[in-house]
């Protein structure tokens, strides 16, 4: 004969829940991925842009610093899993499409695609998932 198994009513409604809808324990490759190009990026805008304050102090410079602190930032928290981060990280990319329409339409249309596949990786199903488990644990 064989053991039976007892499952508690909570493992019944994981084993019931679509794979979509189940919280996910771990993060998505993509996610990383996402939060490392934005770490980098903001990482390395801000040691460039730093650099230019030996020469004058422009309040312009002190935007663009903070701009990248908020990349940084973003980065670090989309890799927590909160929430806010990636609309964070959305609006931060879409302020730079706004910029790029001042600039060359190759930088725009660069953004632009970035801009695109940014909210395609953040808010997909699996992506969704994972966000909405970091919020429920904290």
């Amino acid at each position: 004969m064989s053991p039976l198994v007892s499952l508690s009513p909570m493992d019944l409604a994981q084993i019931q829940r679509p794979a979509q809808t189940r919280p996910m324990s771990k993060r998505p490759v993509s996610v990383t991925v996402v939060a490392g190009i934005f770490m980098a990026a903001g990482v390395m805008g801000f040691v460039y842009h730093v650099s230019e304050f030996k020469s004058s102090f422009e309040f312009e410079l002190v935007w663009v610093c903070l701009l990248r602190l908020l990349a940084i930032v973003g980065g670090v928290f989309l890799l927590r899993g909160d929430n806010w981060a990636r609309w964070l990280l959305l609006i931060w990319m879409a302020y730079h499409v706004i910029l790029s329409a001042f600039h060359s339409p190759v930088e725009l249309v660069m953004h632009s695609v970035l801009l695109v596949v940014i909210v395609y990786v953040l808010f997909r199903p699996r992506a969704s998932a994972y966000f909405r488990r970091a919020s429920r644990t904290i």
